[in-house]
């Protein structure tokens, strides 16, 4: 083993007694669940069942639920296996708890911490594991290729900056790389900076531009449709700070009676949302509060979790949040998955920040499925005449449909790459 991953495994080791302390502070600030912090310490909270047991990991909302179509994959190839998934964010367990099918395990990630790590993977004893991209966390990744775990790295995204730091430890990253039996990058960037640190590359797959379109419940779009009437509607979807009160403003007269519905990314956000919204006098309502849509709100922000699929398909034109960092002069978001509004055929435009979906940013807008504007100041000029004309902003959605669908190979990939380290399966009613 190398000396930089022997001082880390030394220094993580010395440092672990402390993790409970910060993992409390951590859900004091909202951002672990206090009922199941003794998950990150590799405690179970929940029996294993009997059986092969597969574990696939992501660690936040875009990497989770990628990952819902390989389990629903893994569940009706192989239904004999057990499927774990890991995460390491609340707000990606809350969306999971929805949308995860009965008898897949949900379990918060373990902190990469050797005791933590070992109680992990003594109590799973998984046969298989599926990093999305992931970081590459080395006691978790080598403890578990110790214990004779299949690795695959998947959909797999690296920055430059990335890079630079690991080359400061060229032995540490060969030996973590190769512990894997898969790699699969997203891109041939990805690729090609992997390869620099000694990777072998297996192919490409990019499994967020796979899946089918996020649901919805029909009773309640049946609901909210009857509410709107024949307003038009445009929904800002994933939206950050800033994004919100900027394109109210911006879309403020575009029509008289137009409906604007507000998805934040993060809905704990709410609070400062509503505040900014009342500073500059608007009306609205919020869905958290128990407000429904209705014939006079014209204002609704709408933060709850997993219900993204409802407010698409209520939209005439969707805005993508997360991209009009530069003009809003914020930190860079990288943007969010144009792909949600392209699969039910939705009209999309996006700010010019969508470095983390630069291709299939591309492919949309080759394709005439997605408008790319600078500032939210610009989407008038883009929005009015989509709302002015439904025939070219169904042409349009259609065109992203198309594109979508070219897109979402990547599943038939990774399964191809999966399915020879899958554990034989089980006799006929054994498990």
């Amino acid at each position: 083993m190398s000396p930089a991953l022997i001082a880390y495994r030394l220094l993580t080791r010395m440092l672990e007694p402390l993790a409970p302390r910060l993992l409390d502070a951590r859900a004091k600030q909202g951002k672990e669940d206090p009922a199941r912090v003794d998950e990150r310490l590799g405690l179970a909270s929940v029996a294993r069942p009997a059986g092969d047991l597969i574990w696939l990991h992501g660690v936040s909302v875009g990497e989770t639920l990628s990952l819902l179509p390989v389990v629903d994959r893994l569940r009706k190839a192989r239904p004999d296996l057990t499927v774990l998934v890991t995460s390491g964010t609340v707000t990606s367990a809350a969306l999971l708890a929805r949308r995860l099918p009965a008898g897949v395990i949900h379990q918060f990630a373990p902190v990469d911490a050797p005791g933590a790590v070992a109680a992990f993977l003594d109590h799973w004893k998984p046969s298989l594991a599926v990093f999305v991209e992931s970081e590459l966390w080395p006691n978790l990744i080598l403890a578990a290729r110790d214990r004779g775990v299949k690795l695959v790295l998947a959909s797999a995204r690296i920055t430059e900056r990335t890079v630079e730091g690991w080359r400061r430890f060229p032995g540490a990253v060969r030996r973590i790389l190769s512990a894997f039996d898969r790699i699969l990058p997203q891109d041939e960037t990805s690729a090609a900076r992997l390869e620099s640190l000694g990777a072998r590359i297996d192919g490409h797959v990019n499994l967020k531009l796979s899946g089918e379109a996020p649901p919805h419940d029909p009773a309640a779009f049946t609901r909210l449709s009857a509410a709107i009437g024949d307003r038009p509607v445009v929904v800002a979807a994933s939206t950050h700070d800033g994004e919100e009160i900027a394109i109210v403003r911006a879309l403020d007269k575009l029509a008289d009676r137009l409906c604007l519905i507000i998805v934040p990314r993060h809905p704990d956000r709410s609070p400062d949302i509503a505040a900014a919204l009342t500073r500059d006098g608007y009306g609205f309502a919020v869905r958290s509060q128990g407000r429904d849509l209705d014939r006079d709100t014209d204002l609704y922000v709408a933060d709850t979790l997993g219900e993204m699929g409802l407010f698409l398909r209520l939209a005439d034109v969707v805005v993508m949040g997360g991209s009009f960092s530069a003009a809003l002069e914020k930190p860079p978001v990288g943007g969010h998955n144009p792909l949600e509004p392209a699969r039910l055929g939705k009209p999309a435009v996006t700010g010019p920040d969508m470095t983390n979906w630069a291709a299939v940013a591309d492919a949309l807008v080759n394709a005439g499925g997605l408008s790319i504007v600078q500032a939210p100041w610009d989407l008038p000029a883009v929005i009015a005449p989509l709302l002015a004309d439904d025939a070219e902003a169904k042409r349009m959605g259609e065109r992203g449909r198309r594109a979508a669908a070219e897109a979402g190979s990547g599943l038939d990939r990774l399964w191809d790459a999966v399915e020879p380290l899958l554990p034989r399966a089980a006799p006929r009613g054994r498990r």
